[in-house]
């Protein structure tokens, strides 16, 4: 279990490579179709499913393996990084772990410390999926009474704000109180979630982030995912409309963002590791950016703008 700890972890490094490069791409490539974004980020996904690793001169990942899978067992405890600035500030304190050569019986400090770590990091997976499973069962109660409008369109008096639910069978759930061209829009917009696939890649991005919960970069990636998945989407669905048909898009949107309901993720606090690292997560909105700022932006731009898709937890 030790092993394939320092193996997520080995993996978590690599793809924050990645994700530090998607962000550099992302403003190099400001005025690229919105879904260039969202590839990007199928690549980190990638990187974070796929364990094996291939060196190459013209690769982005310094390391494949930062840290040695045998590194609590160990007399001499180091990294490789694959930047030397780095190795150079790490491996002395890693050293300083390592008992005196002439005291046999001492121990690795790390032999302590990385079953300990990795009992967290258990601990706060499971805390998560656990969130997930009670938030979705809710959800579901919640939606429940809801009545059908045409297809797999369904409206409830509980929704406060439109959302596609489920996996293999998405339905779109909408409040009561939305009708006419503004129900049209909104519609447009969830069905091209659908048909994009995004019930499928949101929930994938959310379960890559529970395994790499202790990794900062891990949560501002999910976040920038999700926004990005929302201005391809938008991008897909204004391609078909005309400039009058997006001002009301526009208008439909904003009518979305009054009663718009926050969807807040716990993020969990990490442990200290051996060397000192503060491993942490800090608590993140997983629920879109402000609908009326975006639905300014569009009107300024004639750019895509977002309209909550508020996928649960799956």
């Amino acid at each position: 279990m030790n092993e394939l700890f320092l193996k997520i972890i080995n993996m978590s490094i690599s793809a924050s490579w990645l994700i530090l490069a998607v962000l550099i791409l992302r403003l190099v490539l400001k005025k690229a179709p919105k879904w260039v974004n969202v590839l990007l980020w199928g690549i980190v996904a990638v990187r974070l499913i796929c364990p094996l690793s291939f060196e190459s001169a013209l690769s982005l990942i310094p390391s494949s393996e930062t840290i040695p899978l045998d590194i609590e067992m160990a007399a001499k405890p180091t990294i490789d990084s694959g930047v030397p600035a780095i190795n150079s500030v790490v491996n002395p304190v890693l050293s300083s772990f390592a008992p005196p050569q002439h005291v046999l019986t001492s121990a690795n400090p790390l032999q302590i410390w990385i079953p300990i770590l990795n009992i967290i990091w258990l601990i706060d997976v499971g805390a998560l999926l656990l969130y997930t499973a009670v938030s979705y069962w809710r959800l579901c109660r919640k939606v429940d009474t809801a009545v059908r409008y045409k297809g797999n369109i369904f409206q409830s008096e509980n929704v406060s704000s439109p959302f596609v639910l489920g996996i293999i069978k998405p339905r779109i759930y909408l409040p009561f109180n939305m009708n006419g061209q503004d129900l049209e829009h909104v519609v447009a917009h969830e069905q091209a979630h659908i048909r994009r696939k995004d019930h499928w890649w949101k929930p994938l991005g959310f379960l890559l982030l529970t395994i790499h919960w202790f990794n900062p970069l891990m949560w501002l990636a999910y976040v920038l995912l999700c926004r990005d998945i929302e201005f391809a989407c938008d991008e897909k669905v204004i391609k078909e409309l005309g400039n009058e048909q997006r001002a009301d898009y526009t208008q439909a949107l904003v009518v979305c963002s009054v009663n718009r309901r926050m969807i807040s993720c716990l993020g969990f606090i990490g442990s200290i590791l051996s060397c000192g690292w503060l491993m942490f997560c800090c608590v993140v909105t997983l629920s879109l950016p402000a609908m009326k700022k975006s639905s300014r932006n569009l009107a300024m731009s004639r750019e895509p703008i977002i309209c909550k898709h508020l996928l649960p937890v799956v």
